[in-house]
């Protein structure tokens, strides 16, 4: 029985201390949890605190003038603000064409070419003979109706002589009546023959003119893709191309969001940088339809004669769709930009000579090439920073290079 005792009381004694060691660990960790926290915040405040000594370092920097520090002033390039127009274009991809351009085309059905008359570069005048076509069945058409009007002719002879004849005997009561008649009807209708004859050598005729293809325009060949022997039917792609280079014309797709900012009459300046040449013009025509493919309007624009273009030449159309006078303009990479505003750094001289940065919000407008519209919060007169105004900060000491 003792020893039962001695045994219950030595399990008590280690059950003890087991809890006591399980304790004792949590009490551990919950410690450490909680100086890792507390030193999170710490360090969260520091960043605050020092945050807090740099703004006031700064802001003492600049109204102390008698610390004896000496502040280091930024150098800057300044401009001052002025109105001017602005304008604004859509730019689109065009090319030089010519008003007058004319594929030679026969006026028949076409047909072997015999004689070519004109060559590549020729200058044409409307109504020269550039080539002759096969008329060997129409020549011999137009012997064979005249052949056939001899004979006719000669039978008319004969006819008139019978009729005259009988006339003067019926004058004098010699012969019939009916005689009188048929003579008469047989030179009738010869002469009626005859007629119909010599419309069909006219017509006969025409068909060997048809032979000769003549240019309806003045200009320069500038395509004679045919030659002696082939078949000639005036297609783009075997036959004579002339160009009128007196009158010329710039043309280009229009994409479909534009055209309710681009019409008839619109102003457009256009541009042929190849040679750079600019020109003033005008939308001298816009098509009624889309085009399927490039999902644009069709848009030309007159231009007037100049030796140093050329048909297919690349050109920019720029087309005027927004225009404002006497505004604040400046360069769109002096704006810039914060989480709720646009903003541009100007000068401003303090009450003991120095020149500072001063931040001021704007308000945009209209973007075109290097130069963006300023609708608000920039005057006339002030003093716009254009160089150097990269980090710098509201109230800034600086000094100027004046542009």
């Amino acid at each position: 029985m003792q020893n039962m005792n001695k045994l219950t009381l030595l399990l008590a004694l280690i059950i003890t201390a087991s809890s006591c060691g399980s304790s004792s660990k949590k009490e551990r960790d919950g410690g450490l949890t909680d100086l890792k926290v507390q030193l999170e915040k710490l360090k969260t405040e520091r960043t605050k605190t020092d945050d807090k000594i740099k703004t006031v370092e700064q802001q003492i920097a600049k109204v102390d003038t008698g610390s004896g520090k000496t502040i280091q002033a930024k150098l800057v390039t300044i401009d001052t603000v002025r109105k001017q127009n602005f304008t604004h274009y859509i730019d689109l991809q065009a090319k030089v064409d010519a008003e007058n351009i004319s594929y030679i085309t026969p006026r028949g059905m076409g047909g072997q070419v015999r004689e070519i008359h004109v060559k590549k570069g020729d200058m044409v005048h409307k109504g020269q003979l550039l080539l002759k076509l096969d008329n060997a069945i129409q020549r011999q058409n137009v012997v064979a109706v005249r052949q056939s009007m001899a004979s006719v002719r000669t039978q008319l002879e004969l006819a008139g002589s019978v009729y005259e004849r009988q006339k003067n005997l019926w004058q004098q009561n010699i012969g019939t009546e009916v005689q009188l008649l048929q003579a008469k009807s047989n030179r009738d209708a010869l002469e009626n023959q005859l007629k119909t004859m010599n419309e069909n050598v006219r017509l006969a005729q025409e068909q060997v003119n048809l032979s000769n293809v003549y240019s309806d325009v003045s200009g320069v060949a500038d395509a004679v893709d045919i030659h002696v022997g082939e078949t000639f039917t005036g297609s783009p792609m075997n036959g004579i191309k002339i160009i009128n280079t007196s009158s010329l014309k710039v043309i280009t797709d229009i994409p479909e969001n534009y055209l309710g900012k681009i019409k008839k009459g619109t102003k457009v300046q256009i541009v042929v940088p190849d040679v750079t040449k600019t020109f003033n013009s005008t939308v001298s025509l816009l098509s009624q339809s889309i085009n399927a493919s490039s999902r644009g309007v069709s848009a030309e624009a007159r231009i007037p004669y100049d030796a140093a273009l050329k048909p297919g030449q690349t050109a920019v159309m720029k087309f005027l769709d927004y225009a404002s006078d006497n505004v604040v303009v400046i360069p769109i990479n002096l704006v810039q930009s914060d989480e709720a505003t646009k903003y541009i750094y100007v000068t401003d001289k303090l009450t003991d000579g120095r020149m500072v940065a001063r931040k001021k919000t704007v308000v945009v407008g209209e973007v075109y090439g290097n130069n963006v519209e300023i609708k608000s919060g920039l005057l006339p007169g002030e003093q716009l920073i254009t160089e150097g105004f990269q980090n710098l900060y509201d109230g800034q000491v600086i000094t100027s290079d004046i542009k």
